[in-house]
């Protein structure tokens, strides 16, 4: 009996690993828990991502400003799933111009808010504004540091959310986000056709 226990205890904790060593994570976890198959993926080196994506991707900035440099405008959000759980919140986003309604980016991040000021955490949760923007008007300091790059074929949903009629190759990142020393967060970015 003693043993049955210690495997069962023990197949979480390797799902767990898999998770989120997986190059999509956490987009991965939102898309499980929504029963979305995940679109096939690829991790490429920086310098095998064409441009414009490489410097939309490339760079340890924060993507709602970069994405706002590149179209000329402001960035709005609209929430696809959020999950809170403890200290721990995940949403899947979809960060779209202001003036058009396109979608630029399709991002899910996995973010321990219980560290950041009442009033920041409050905003976050209220799924309105980006998170870049959210940290940047909070005066948080932060950094973004991307951890891995890749090509993605995407899925009917993903399409979808990327108004396509056919699937083509997309490109994305795996970054974690830190405040100081600490790690805030993971974050993946995938961006639609550019």
């Amino acid at each position: 009996m003693a043993s049955a226990t210690r495997t069962r205890r023990a197949r979480p904790a390797a799902r767990r690993t898999a998770a989120h060593s997986d190059i999509l994570y956490p987009l991965n976890l939102a898309y499980a828990q929504a029963g979305v198959p995940l679109p096939v993926t690829r991790e490429i080196s920086p310098k095998d991502i064409p441009f414009p994506y490489r410097s939309l991707l490339v760079h340890e900035n924060d993507m709602t400003l970069t994405l706002e440099r590149h179209f000329g405008g402001a960035v709005f959000l609209r929430t696809l799933s959020t999950v809170a759980k403890g200290s721990w919140y995940l949403r899947r986003v979809l960060l779209v111009q202001e003036y058009s309604g396109r979608p630029v980016e399709m991002g899910a991040i996995r973010i321990r808010i219980d560290g950041l000021p009442p009033r920041t955490r409050a905003l976050i949760l209220r799924h309105e504004i980006p998170l870049g923007r959210v940290l940047r008007d909070a005066g948080v300091d932060f950094r973004s540091q991307p951890r891995a790059f890749f090509s993605v074929v995407p899925n009917q949903e993903m399409m979808g959310v990327f108004w396509m009629r056919e699937p083509r190759t997309l490109y994305g990142r795996q970054t974690e986000v830190f405040q100081g020393g600490t790690k805030l967060g993971d974050i993946v970015e995938v961006l639609p056709l550019v």
